[in-house]
């Protein structure tokens, strides 16, 4: 008789711990592939963190207008995280960088805000 696939349990109790041992597996490998994932996302902050995403040399942090940011001196690239953007642009700002920064500004912003 050629193999069909597992041999179903023949009692009621049989297949009741066969159910639970099939649980048992699939919360073990839930748990396996959400501590990989973990594991990876460790792995690849620990390989990014604080790196220039344009040369990849490792950025500082420096202090601009009451905040910091992050400087590489290598290709003089700077990076803003979420918010910094609305305070180096905000309204009051003067000159060339802030008519950019707010020209930007409105191209970013949900329709009808």
């Amino acid at each position: 008789m050629p193999d069909r696939g597992p041999i179903k349990p023949s009692s009621a109790e049989d297949e009741f711990f066969a159910k639970e041992d099939a649980e048992k597996k699939r919360r073990l490998s839930l748990q396996v592939t959400k501590q990989l994932a973990a594991d990876e996302r460790k792995r690849l902050r620990d390989l990014h963190f604080m790196h220039c995403p344009k040369c990849g040399l490792k950025m500082q942090e420096v202090r601009l207008r009451g905040m910091d940011v992050e400087v590489c001196f290598s290709c003089g690239g700077i990076f803003l995280d979420k918010g910094e953007i609305d305070v180096i642009a905000a309204p009051e700002q003067k000159g060339i960088m802030g008519a950019i920064l707010n020209w930007f500004k409105e191209e970013t912003q949900k329709p009808g805000t």
